[in-house]
This record gives C-alpha cells, sequence and structure tokens, in this order.
C-alpha cells in the first residue's frame, strides 16, 4: 500500500492506494483525490514552468510552461529542450515556444508578454 498526499485541492488529504485491490483509493475527500492518487501511481504527471533565454529585449529570460501535464519520466527531456530555446522579442502571451514537446502532445508556451 502507497501512501500519499493529494495535491488537487488545499485539504491535503492523506491517501492510501491499495495495489493489490485494484489501485483502491482510501482517504480522499472527493473524487477527485481518488483519481489523483490512482494517476500517480499508474502514470504520474507534471505541468513544467520554466524559463527560455531572451534576446532583444529588456530581459534576458522569458518565463514558459507546458499547456498541459506530461509524463514526470519527460521532465528532464524537456528541459533539455527548453536550455537549446532563444527566443527574440517581442514575446507575447501564449506564444508557442516549442510544439509538441518530446512527443508529449503539449506545447511550451510562454507565460509573459516581453
Amino acid at each position: 500500500m502507497k501512501e500519499l498526499v493529494c495535491i488537487v485541492c488545499p485539504k491535503g488529504c492523506r491517501l492510501h492506494v491499495d495495489e493489490e485491490n485494484g489501485y483502491l483509493v482510501t482517504g480522499n475527500s472527493c473524487l477527485r483525490g481518488a483519481e489523483y492518487g490512482k494517476n500517480e501511481i499508474l502514470n504520474p504527471t507534471r505541468v513544467l514552468t520554466s524559463t527560455v533565454k531572451m534576446e532583444g529585449g529588456l530581459y534576458r529570460r522569458c518565463p514558459v510552461k507546458t499547456n498541459k501535464a506530461i509524463p514526470k519520466g519527460k521532465l528532464f527531456d524537456v528541459m533539455q529542450a527548453l536550455n537549446a530555446v532563444t527566443l527574440s522579442a517581442p514575446v507575447t502571451v501564449g506564444q508557442v515556444v516549442i510544439e509538441n514537446v518530446c512527443g508529449t502532445g503539449a506545447d511550451v508556451i510562454a507565460t509573459k508578454a516581453l
């Protein structure tokens, strides 16, 4: 049995996931917690936030994030791809920086207009 702390809402429920019993989740206060517990064991994902290099503007870095959660095992691959990116000013919010990054189906987008 695995123990997790749910991060779906601020309650922080202590979840217990029984891998031997069909990934039964207990300790959750809502259905979203049960879904999170099962997914965290079977296929953990995260939204990645970072920065990329900028040139031609006031700032040297531009904040970016993935537009949806990506597999946790791909985080370092995506970070390596971001290290190779240099944006040129101007940049708009929501501008796609890398499309379908590392084959995850997620795009990396700019989160600030610079």
